[in-house]
């Protein structure tokens, strides 16, 4: 009774000769892998303006700024683990590098690090999908932890599936999540070119400033903005971690893979970013502190602002946004 419960559960044993079976194509294995770096995208530009927002709108002009510092940072980790998977093709991730180098002891210190850095990242990436969801349905923002944990439940059921298994499901909400945000992007620069303004809801809002930030305040407050904004690099160790699961050859599928998610996510990043400015999205940490909110309405996440903007609110087409996002950070 116990192995057949198992069966249906977690699907049918394979014999270990069949282990090649199980290796994953790059096609499969940049939603599997990747899925956590491109899905912190739906929220790292939001990160940015909640702490600029400390300072007033005015500091919004740091945005690009600080974006630019992200994207540098993303592309030299992203080059450091390409040359960590050819290093350590059984697995160049964190654990084994530090391992390696210097002692087991500091790597078991490391992969805690790591594992306490996983269960964070299950909170937040989950809470900014319900997040995303009840920005459109209320039910959701009522019921967001009930929410939370049966998505959380369904996401490990799908895991104890296989690498494999799961990947294929996986594929097609990350792909469609990065079709549909590159869609919009892509919308929003052809109306700017036709002379079209876009305008989130929140631009004629008032930020009300916590403080006045000057001198080494500010190089402060930009610096904790640029760290905040660093959650766009979540995610990135994943694929130097899994280049046994690659198919052959393993360490070049795994860098090439790298490079995909490299200029994929950080154009992402970069579009969201400058269409959150370029419509005047206004976000900040207390509902308080923004002017204009109607009493009593939480605030919308910063990807549902601009879907509302470049599609002037055309319900349908900000519900696809919207699910997409939430189901990649699900993911």
């Amino acid at each position: 009774m116990s192995d057949g419960f198992k069966r249906v559960l977690l699907g049918r044993a394979i014999r270990s000769e069949r282990l090649g079976d199980t290796m994953l194509p790059k096609r499969i294995a940049l939603p599997v892998f990747a899925s956590d770096a491109l899905s912190s995208n739906a929220y790292a530009t939001q990160e940015i303006l909640l702490v600029l927002s400390l300072g007033g709108f005015s500091l919004y002009a740091y945005g690009p700024w600080v974006a630019a510092m992200v994207i540098v940072i993303y592309f030299t980790v992203v080059a450091s683990y390409r040359q960590n998977v050819h290093a350590y093709p059984s697995g160049g991730g964190d654990y084994e590098v530090v391992s390696h180098n210097l002692g087991p002891n500091w790597g078991v210190f490391v992969a805690s690090a790591l594992l306490i850095d996983y269960v964070l990242t299950v909170a937040v990436s989950i809470s900014s999908a319900v997040a995303n969801l009840g920005s459109i349905i209320p039910f959701v923002e009522k019921h967001n932890v009930w929410f939370a944990v049966i998505i959380i439940v369904l996401i490990t059921l799908l895991n104890l599936r296989g690498v494999k298994e799961s990947g294929a499901f996986f594929a097609i909400p990350v792909y469609f999540f990065i079709l549909s945000i590159f869609a919009m992007i892509a919308y929003a620069g052809v109306q700017m070119l036709m002379g079209n303004t876009l305008e989130a809801e929140s631009a004629s809002w008032t930020i009300v400033a916590e403080n006045s930030f000057t001198g080494a305040a500010l190089v402060f407050l930009v610096a904790r903005a640029f760290s905040s904004g660093t959650t766009a690099l979540t995610g990135i160790e994943a694929i130097a971690n899994g280049v046994p699961a690659f198919k052959e050859p393993k360490s070049k599928n795994a860098a090439t893979t790298l490079f995909l998610l490299g200029a994929i996510s950080m154009t992402m990043f970069t579009g969201i970013t400058w269409l959150a400015l370029a419509t005047g999205v206004k976000v900040t940490e207390f509902d308080r502190d923004l002017i204009g909110l109607p009493e009593g309405v939480p605030q919308k996440t910063v990807i549902v602002q601009i879907a509302d903007a470049v599609f002037h609110s055309q319900g349908a087409l900000v519900l696809v946004i919207a699910l997409a996002t939430a189901v990649i950070l699900a993911l």
